[in-house]
């Protein structure tokens, strides 16, 4: 850990562009920054981290506040019979500069040290950040516990999360002596920072001013309800009064919602995809007090996801090269595969590709749910198909885990099938590069944005997903992509939805893809691979991403 004298007050180390001088704080949880930084899970931290390289890239006047996690998320590894593990593994980096700065939080009424560390810009080209840390000789076992776990299972030891990067946050801008005109919360875990806002500003319309929230989850149960008293016991809620919390927030009973309590203590807020923006209003639209919600599609940043090559090549309309380098990088994946699981995929077959975090609704494992249909396709001589999949479950979501090892141990009966452990940063670009169809088949509505198949895309990966989250924003089915459509009349039930989208996936599969791809030249495969190409940059590019935040969330001004 690099130590050097650290300047306060901070100031910007770059030269601010004149339209992006608007200050802004970004409070996330998790940043997936680099492979050599494992302070994310997944989705959330990749579109964190492509939202700090764009921020870079237009020179906006930007500060990222996170927290330095101890064991990360966890190291996906496999037991003796090829089921998942999970370990907690201390992590080091020394490219983080100590700034020196010790200050204190309350947590469960007890006195807390919370250390600031600096990830500088030039490191990986991103706006600086700075990452919390209570994991110090100066703090007792149970404070030292709060940064080790990114999503700590334990409720208590979560919400003291919360606290450290909101409260923790919030003085840490303090210490800096910054004075950010927008305060940026990419979920509603910082929500602290917005109660140690109203200790100072001592108004609800002041507070609103200055916040703004990005919500991701459209669902109202995935919304995170915590007891109201545990809340009050732990210091959520500062030097807050809970009679006054009730009051300004029309909280009643013991069920204190996070994400309606930030809607109503911001000025605006955001859904991540046109589909989702509709989606938020409707969930939060008849609660009194909420803000305003608009949406800004999610997307990443090209210059780190996409293949010098394959982007020159596509840019000089020379598709033969394209599908040239595509195959090269696929050779790189398969060695991947061989290397974890003895398998040698055939490079000249088409590979479908599920990567992503495993959660019921995004049904991994609903390609195999026909078993006969499934083995008949992975027998199909005439036309050789190979699937990987790749993701992380949350550790204690056992429904999940269990759909991982089940393909684990489905993966032994076929030798085109495998099933890839760690799959962190290196390993998506990798999956992303190799893969010829990127298979997506969430729920419909129950992704908010998704972003996986944009970096697909970039690398002549061709979309096969059902129309949910930035899909219907881009998809033009047969011409850039496949889109499994659901009925006019909707499902009767999830049975009904699956059983839909199954019958639909395998006809287009059959009937679409792999005629395309296994035409002679391959002409009207390279026609999607072009157009798909063509379609997602800029729009899916994360620069466009980090202009819109500022011009329709930043810059737009407070209306009471």
């Amino acid at each position: 850990m690099s130590k050097s004298s650290f300047k306060i007050p901070f100031k910007q180390p770059y030269k601010v562009a004149k339209k992006y001088d608007h200050s802004a704080a970004y409070f996330c949880m998790e940043f997936g920054i680099d492979q050599a930084l494992k302070i994310y899970s997944g989705g959330l931290g990749f579109l964190a981290g492509s939202h700090m390289r764009s921020a870079y890239n237009l020179k906006q006047n930007v500060i990222g506040i996170g927290i330095k996690w101890t064991w990360g998320y966890y190291d996906q590894m496999r037991n003796q019979d090829g089921s998942m593990k999970a370990e907690f593994l201390e992590k080091h980096y020394d490219y983080l500069q100590d700034t020196g700065i010790i200050f204190e939080i309350e947590v469960n009424h007890h006195p807390v040290k919370v250390k600031a560390f600096y990830l500088s810009p030039e490191t990986f080209g991103t706006a600086p950040i700075f990452l919390l840390s209570t994991d110090i000789p100066e703090n007792d076992y149970l404070a030292r516990q709060i940064s080790k776990r990114l999503y700590d299972s334990n409720v208590e030891a979560k919400i003291a999360q919360y606290i450290l990067l909101g409260k923790g946050g919030a003085v840490l801008l303090e210490k800096l002596k910054v004075k950010p005109e927008t305060y940026h919360f990419n979920e509603a875990h910082a929500l602290p920072a917005a109660f140690h806002l109203f200790g100072k500003l001592h108004s609800l319309e002041k507070v609103k001013a200055k916040c703004v929230v990005t919500t991701h989850t459209p669902v109202v149960a995935g919304n995170e309800v915590h007891s109201f008293r545990l809340l009050n016991k732990l210091s959520f809620f500062g030097k807050m009064r809970p009679e006054k919390v009730r009051k300004l927030l029309s909280v009643e009973g013991d069920a204190f919602n996070q994400t309606l309590a930030t809607l109503r203590m911001c000025r605006l807020g955001n859904g991540v995809s046109k589909m989702h923006g509709e989606v938020a209003r409707e969930m939060w639209g008849d609660f009194e007090g909420v803000c305003p919600i608009t949406h800004i599609t999610n997307a990443q940043e090209r210059k780190y996801w996409q293949l010098p090559d394959i982007a020159a090549a596509h840019k000089a309309g020379d598709m033969s090269e394209v599908m040239s380098i595509k195959n090269t990088h696929k050779i790189e994946l398969l060695r991947e595969v061989a290397n974890q699981t003895g398998k040698l995929l055939n490079p000249n077959a088409i590979t479908l590709v599920w990567a992503r975090r495993f959660a019921g609704y995004k049904r991994a494992d609903l390609i195999t749910r026909d078993e006969e249909r499934f083995e008949k396709l992975l027998s199909n001589t005439k036309h050789p198909v190979q699937i990987i999949w790749s993701g992380k479950p949350y550790p204690t979501d056992y429904d999940s885990v269990s759909v991982w090892d089940r393909l684990v141990n489905m993966s032994r009966q076929f030798s085109n099938m495998a099933v890839l452990s760690g799959y962190e940063l290196h390993l998506s670009a990798l999956m992303k590069r190799g893969s010829d169809v990127w298979l997506n088949n969430p729920r419909i509505t129950r992704e908010a944005s998704g972003t996986s198949g944009m970096t697909s895309a970039m690398n002549a990966g061709v979309n096969l997903s059902t129309n949910d989250g930035w899909i219907p924003e881009f998809a033009k089915h047969g011409k850039n992509s496949f889109v499994i459509v659901p009925p006019s009349e909707g499902f009767e039930s999830e049975f009904e939805e699956d059983k839909h989208d199954l019958e639909a996936m395998y006809n287009i599969l059959e009937k679409e893809i792999l005629p395309a791809y296994y035409s002679r030249g391959q002409k009207k495969w390279k026609s999607i691979v072009q157009q798909s190409m063509n379609d997602v940059v800029p729009f899916f590019g994360s620069d466009r991403m980090a202009a819109d935040y500022y011009k329709k969330l930043y810059l737009a001004k407070y209306k009471k």
